[in-house]
């Protein structure tokens, strides 16, 4: 039986394609690859592919919906949707600190302005005011202001006074913001990691515009920091339970700051990772579909996630 891998996918326009075409050229005309079509979602209806790689719905929860059907009857989807519907940075720092990684402070605030069809009485078990000082003296600034879900560097702050945090909590609506410490780095990386074991470091200048903040030269020859930073990404990805994320790291003092660890539908495109990037998570993404359709069984569900924390502990 011909095996089939889907990808969803939005405005991308280079990793969709290269993926497909290594998966058919890899699969051999056992596994094909190609672009998922809706044209209907009945509930609980197998729509037959053994493999799903999900780079969209996050903005879409039609398709989010769509993707949980599909592995309610068998479908391996890459990224778990379950886990992915109910993921957040706030937790997955408190995640982190549980398991022993370097973190920086973090604290989470509450919404500048009330979620609607709420009153003040929904507030009554929220202390007024909030501690505000002590939380200056633990964070300290210059920090980062930036959403407890949110990604892909959307409504981040940098924050040098309280007066200065007032007014950008102004703007933030009625999103839920995080205060966090500054990590001055010496050094950044971001990391592919695919299958909670496949790791690639990158370079990053999260700093410079998003076409020029992959360098293709290592910084640092320290290979225990190396090591670290790939030990610590595993670990990551082992405890949030993704196949396909990115992790960042900002180096100070030779430790590996844990960033930004919740992106599973990293940047994956040729124009800003560059061509050697490109080409190992074309690869490793398409071996990866090629694995986990081999043991498609039509109807045996096999999204799972809740040992990761123990076994990484």
């Amino acid at each position: 039986m011909v095996k089939k891998v889907g990808i969803l996918y939005g405005m991308e326009n280079s990793f969709p394609q290269a993926f497909i075409n290594k998966v058919n050229e890899l699969g051999k005309g056992d596994i094909i690859a190609e672009p998922v079509i809706i044209d209907k979602l009945e509930q609980g209806v197998d729509y037959g592919y053994a493999v799903i790689v999900d780079r969209i719905s996050h903005d879409i929860p039609f398709y989010r919906a769509y993707l949980k059907n599909a592995a309610l009857n068998g479908t391996y989807v890459i990224n778990n949707p379950f886990w992915w519907s109910a993921d957040e940075k706030f937790f997955n720092n408190a995640l982190l600190l549980k398991l022993g990684l370097p973190l920086p402070k973090t604290v989470l605030l509450p919404s500048y302005k009330r979620p609607s069809e709420t009153s003040e009485t929904s507030f009554r078990n929220l202390k007024q005011p909030y501690d505000w000082e002590y939380i200056f003296d633990y964070i300290g600034f210059p920090a980062f202001l930036k959403p407890y879900d949110g990604g892909g560097w959307k409504n981040v702050y940098r924050i040098e006074s309280p007066e200065e945090l007032w007014n950008t909590l102004e703007k933030t609506g009625q999103l839920v913001m995080m205060l966090q410490e500054e990590i001055s780095f010496e050094d950044y990386y971001r990391v592919y990691c695919l299958d909670r074991k496949q790791v690639r470091i990158m370079p990053y200048e999260p700093r410079n515009p998003s076409h020029l903040r992959y360098s293709p030269q290592l910084k640092t020859q320290d290979h225990q920091l190396l090591e670290t930073i790939k030990e610590y990404s595993i670990k990551i990805n082992k405890a949030l339970g993704y196949d396909f994320n990115t992790v960042e790291f900002a180096v100070k003092d030779g430790i590996p700051y844990a960033i930004d660890f919740c992106n599973p539908a990293p940047d994956a495109d040729l124009q800003s990772v560059g061509e050697e990037n490109f080409s190992w998570i074309v690869e490793h993404a398409a071996l990866l579909a090629i694995e986990k359709a081999q043991k498609y069984i039509p109807g045996k569900i096999k999204i799972t996630w809740g040992d990761f924390i123990t076994n990484t502990q």
